[in-house]
């Protein structure tokens, strides 16, 4: 659905659809938790895998560091004092330099480490703002590669896809099993 959407738009405005893709990601950084996979999606139908997945790094990275410096401002201005009541977002506002920047590396290397909350992490630490784009840029390699296989395949449609799509849908049942027996 939303991928059509986007493809839709995509096709609106033609040699633009590039910035468009960016643009539709950095929102989505921003918002912190819609998913980009649609986007993904939509990239790889419209530009084809190399140049989908290309424009999806591109606008992942983007919107990582424009959200990155947005939450860093906000979390500045309007709640400076709200940090400080959560010990582990005080840990991360103490970690700085080094540390930082491999503990933002090592959550982008973990594909299904929330976006949002590794970029929020990384806005209440004091990594800089050219430390967290390297890391975050080059921790998204691993991630958006495997995200961009997956969602290639599943529209193709062909085996792998199938699989991958099995995988998922066994993954979220226990998942929600699990969340059931705990209660």
């Amino acid at each position: 659905m939303w991928k059509d959407q986007v493809l839709e738009w995509f096709t609106a405005v033609g040699p633009f659809a590039i910035l468009l893709s960016i643009f539709i990601n950095s929102i989505i950084s921003i918002l912190a938790f819609m998913p980009s996979v649609f986007l993904t999606a939509a990239n790889l139908a419209f530009f084809g895998f190399w140049w989908g997945m290309l424009i999806s790094f591109l606008g992942e990275s983007i919107g990582a560091v424009v959200s990155f410096w947005l939450y860093r401002k906000g979390i500045k201005k309007f709640a400076p004092d709200l940090l400080m009541k959560n010990k582990w977002l005080v840990r991360l506002q103490e970690t700085g330099g080094r540390e930082a920047f491999l503990l933002v590396l090592a959550l982008r290397l973990f594909p299904f480490a929330p976006s949002g909350l590794v970029t929020l992490a990384g806005a209440t630490s004091r990594i800089s703002l050219a430390g967290f784009a390297v890391a975050s840029t080059v921790g998204k390699i691993p991630a958006l590669m495997l995200e961009a296989f997956s969602v290639y395949q599943v529209l193709q449609w062909n085996a792998a896809g199938k699989v991958i799509l099995a995988l998922v849908a066994v993954g979220v049942v226990v998942l929600v099993l699990r969340g059931r027996l705990k209660r």
